[in-house]
């Protein structure tokens, strides 16, 4: 059983092809099949089902290229140790961020990386929490922007920053006459939420929990269609606060804080416990610190590094 054996059954399961994987892999078609067919016969186990078009793993199977993935992973990790990957300050860099915070950080850190740091190449995903979860847990991203605390003692959460929430009320409604917003007095009455399956749902309902016997009338995907839903519809919804600068100066008119107590949600860079680049963890660290307004910058990330 060797790591290139892993490369290859990893290789055959995202082409789901042997002549694509092959390529991939810079060997020829029959060398990936008969190295793949010897580890078949040293598991004693069929690893793909060769009779479906295209290609796939079996169940077994499945199991074995999981874990193919995470001793991958921890080998490339070993590597990167040998080289100081530590203080490498280039390299690919695999991130997962939720699509609540992707439109605060994102533009702003490419154009950040892609000035000052041009060696690294980014690849971003924007996901659910769920998932990305899951694509840390298997070594598929080596690092992700997310809501926490997860509760997951698998990986490893660096507080970044904290943002607090806001309402966006229609003028319409008796609430747009209040300059603040009690969180005990929240109605649930015209409410508009995200879909579920989305965090910041559960965080906004999270705010209004002494509420039994509410209702929403709508669910909508993206924070964006909350807005409009709003303008047009009537009603009121909460949003975090780094979206109010991307509104009109109109629509800023409909913001209103809320407060007794002001709810806050924390965002963290979150890796695997055995990630080991620290020097691009900074970086992209501090690339997030610059973009965020000071007051919001978690204290220990203005003082120290992040060390690993």
């Amino acid at each position: 059983m060797t790591l290139q054996q892993m490369e290859y059954i990893v290789a055959v399961d995202k082409y789901r092809h042997f002549v694509k994987a092959a390529d991939a892999c810079n060997v020829t078609q029959s060398t990936l099949s008969s190295m793949i067919q010897k580890l078949e016969n040293e598991l004693n186990v069929q690893i793909f089902d060769r009779n479906f078009h295209p290609i796939k793993p079996t169940l077994a199977g499945e199991r074995i290229i999981s874990q193919a993935k995470i001793l991958l992973y921890n080998a490339s990790q070993l590597k990167e140790i040998a080289l100081s990957e530590r203080e490498q300050a280039s390299g690919e860099i695999r991130m997962g961020i939720i699509s609540t915070v992707a439109p605060y950080i994102l533009p702003k850190l490419f154009k950040m990386l892609h000035k000052d740091h041009p060696d690294i190449m980014l690849h971003v995903s924007e996901l659910r929490t769920s998932t990305i979860t899951q694509r840390l847990e298997r070594a598929e991203l080596d690092m992700a922007l997310m809501v926490t605390p997860l509760n997951n003692s698998q990986l490893l959460e660096i507080p970044i920053y904290y943002e607090k929430f806001v309402a966006y009320i229609s003028p319409s409604e008796n609430l747009y006459d209040q300059k603040e917003i009690e969180t005990n007095h929240i109605p649930f009455e015209h409410l508009w939420v995200l879909q579920e399956g989305n965090c910041l749902r559960n965080q906004v309902l999270n705010i209004c929990e002494h509420k039994s016997d509410y209702s929403t009338e709508y669910e909508a995907g993206s924070i964006d269609t909350l807005i409009k839903i709003v303008d047009e519809n009537g009603g009121f919804t909460i949003i975090p606060e780094l979206h109010v600068e991307l509104l009109r100066h109109c629509q800023q008119a409909k913001i209103r804080r809320i407060v007794n107590p002001e709810p806050v949600r924390e965002i963290s860079l979150v890796v695997r416990h055995d990630y080991v680049r620290e020097r691009l963890l900074n970086i992209v660290a501090g690339c997030v610190r610059d973009i965020i307004p000071d007051h919001m910058i978690d204290s220990r990330l203005k003082k120290y590094a992040i060390r690993l």
